[in-house]
């Protein structure tokens, strides 16, 4: 039987730190399903179109370690999991900020669907205080992002805040 994870995520921009935990997914579960979240609600800087097509070519170079997929979804986490198969949610913690708001969506989600766990990979201490929102904010206000995100992001990144 396949293991099916799902790491969830708005992915705008991805970083460093969600490159880490997806390295470290694929080596938990034989499919690794990424889920890009449509979140209007959120702002993105990046359309959901740019976010899946960064999301699949910053991640080809982990599908040897597993599947890798790569798909939009809208809507209830648990009802995407189940969707795809999922059996296991991946989530990734910098901080204890992290933990708590990660302690109150798991719990709610176990009582959605007592079958899917959710797995919780702490950040690399070198990605802990890393946010997508502040390396947008860095971005805009003409700091150094380099060791933020991957060069191609970079570039991309710095073109979306006129720089």
């Amino acid at each position: 039987m396949k293991r099916v994870g799902l790491y969830p995520g708005t992915f705008d921009p991805m970083t460093n730190g969600h490159l880490d935990i997806i390295g470290r997914a694929v080596k938990l579960v034989d499919k690794l399903v990424i889920g890009v979240a449509i979140n209007n609600s959120k702002g993105p800087l990046f359309t959901l179109d740019e976010r899946v097509e960064i999301t699949r070519r910053e991640t080809a170079g982990l599908r040897g370690h597993a599947e890798i997929e790569v798909v939009p979804f809208e809507g209830l986490l648990m009802h995407f999991a189940r969707e795809v198969g999922a059996g296991i949610i991946i989530r990734g913690l910098r901080a204890v900020a992290d933990f708590e708001y990660e302690f109150q969506m798991t719990a709610m989600n176990q009582q959605l669907d007592r079958d899917i766990e959710t797995v919780f990979l702490m950040a690399d201490p070198r990605h802990q205080a890393v946010a997508s929102r502040l390396v947008k904010e860095i971005a805009k206000l003409g700091g150094d992002i380099s060791s933020f995100v991957p060069k191609g992001i970079e570039a991309q990144l710095l073109a979306k805040v006129g720089r």
